[in-house]
């Protein structure tokens, strides 16, 4: 007789868009006139950049001729890819990384929920609340939680509320938590940190052994100037850090797959018995052993985002959905809701109406104007009562929804 894995059975129902997207086919089912608007999951829809698609076809062609044909690539990634990484997206900002620090992978959501895998399950961990759901359940199905409470919330995690009355800012642990994830610009509230709050959080782990997995996924969308884009512009942050980014959201990359994990050498955790072990020697254990690396024309692609042109291209797109982030925030807020993020990242995260629930939320804008968000519920208990939209979608759709939410929305 062959055992599952418990862990699994602790999960609770589905996964949060899968189930978003049952009910709108429910719905689709039942209404087939109805013209649907996403602006629910975080999937791009512009095109990718031409410069992005002229380097494809050149791996395509590559591919086609003996001699520059390959086969299987490094695990861990081509050096062309790595070192364009490392010369634009940090030394840019004065940090200094080597070659092998740097990963690339087919996703930071591959990446976030697989790195757990180099941790104990002895080890304590903290996340913000509301959070990406991906952070929490692999921790539960790798058994390091304990048993779904009543609350929402799991044993064995400890939560950290972000809300309008801390203003979505997370407070230090009271307690010593051994992992911690920060999603910055996070997702869903589209909060981002100053330097002098990202140091607090170094700070704590530097004093307190922590590790800190920091998703930075959203970096390319911050516009002031006071938040950081990579952790490692903090000092000290090397010795506590692993970041994880990717092009999907940046260059459009969602459907092509491709992303990047830095973990430094100075990086180290110990074994029960006191040991201590580098990080960066693990993860490429664990990548060599269970992964077999991102494609040879994705990874060509994903260099022709540092060329000139495709610098220029993907400002643009980015340009294009804050633009839509705009034009959802300002048309929210004339309704008289209360509207945060949409400032450093593509996400507006509201608070319902009239104390609707946000699951109550999401079915009347979906019965009533046609329009798909994401309930907050669905990121953490602490996301009750508010309600996701994404700049994701077309200008035209963008416009539409707004439009609707003002003028068929009983509110």
């Amino acid at each position: 007789m062959a055992f599952i894995n418990e862990n699994y059975l602790k999960l609770q129902g589905s996964y949060l868009f899968s189930e978003i997207a049952k009910r709108v086919n429910k719905f689709k089912g039942e209404n087939p006139d109805a013209k649907i608007i996403r602006l629910g999951i975080g999937d791009v829809t512009r095109p990718l950049a031409p410069a992005i698609i002229q380097g494809m076809h050149d791996a395509v062609n590559e591919m086609a001729n003996g001699e520059t044909f390959k086969g299987y690539g490094p695990e861990q990634g081509y050096s062309f890819l790595i070192n364009k990484i490392i010369e634009n997206d940090y030394l840019t900002r004065g940090i200094k990384l080597e070659e092998d620090e740097v990963f690339i992978s087919d996703g930071a959501k591959s990446d976030t929920g697989n790195i757990q895998e180099i941790f104990g399950t002895n080890n304590t961990i903290a996340v913000t609340d509301p959070v990406y759901p991906v952070y929490i359940d692999t921790n539960v199905m790798a058994g390091r939680t304990g048993r779904y409470k009543s609350d929402g919330r799991f044993e064995g995690i400890t939560y950290l509320p972000c809300v309008a009355e801390n203003g979505f800012i997370p407070d230090i642990p009271k307690n010593k938590v051994d992992i911690i994830y920060l999603c910055l610009p996070n997702n869903p509230t589209g909060t981002a940190l100053s330097k002098k709050e990202l140091k607090k959080w170094v700070d704590y782990a530097r004093e307190n052994g922590s590790i800190i997995l920091f998703d930075s996924a959203y970096e390319a969308f911050i516009q002031e100037d006071d938040v950081p884009h990579s952790i490692y512009e903090i000092e000290g942050a090397k010795e506590v850090a692993i970041e994880f980014r990717s092009f999907s959201k940046t260059a459009g990359f969602t459907g092509t797959r491709c992303a990047y994990t830095v973990v430094p050498k100075e990086l180290v955790a110990c074994t029960i018995g006191g040991d201590t072990h580098q990080l960066n020697a693990l993860w490429n254990r664990r990548q060599s052993t269970k992964f077999n690396g991102v494609s040879y024309i994705v990874q060509k692609a994903a260099m022709a985002v540092y060329t000139s042109e495709g610098q220029k291209q993907i400002k643009d797109t980015i340009n294009y959905y804050m633009e839509n982030a705009k034009i959802i925030r300002q048309g929210i807020e004339s309704l008289g809701l209360t509207v945060f993020g949409g400032i450093n990242a593509p996400y507006i995260w509201l608070k319902t109406p009239e104390s609707l629930t946000s699951w109550e939320f999401f079915d009347k804008l979906l019965q009533e104007i046609n329009v798909v968000g994401t309930p907050g519920v669905g990121f953490g208990p602490s996301g009750e009562g508010y309600f996701r939209l994404t700049a994701f979608g077309s200008r035209e759709n963008t416009i539409e929804a707004i439009e609707r939410f003002g003028s068929k929305l009983n509110l």
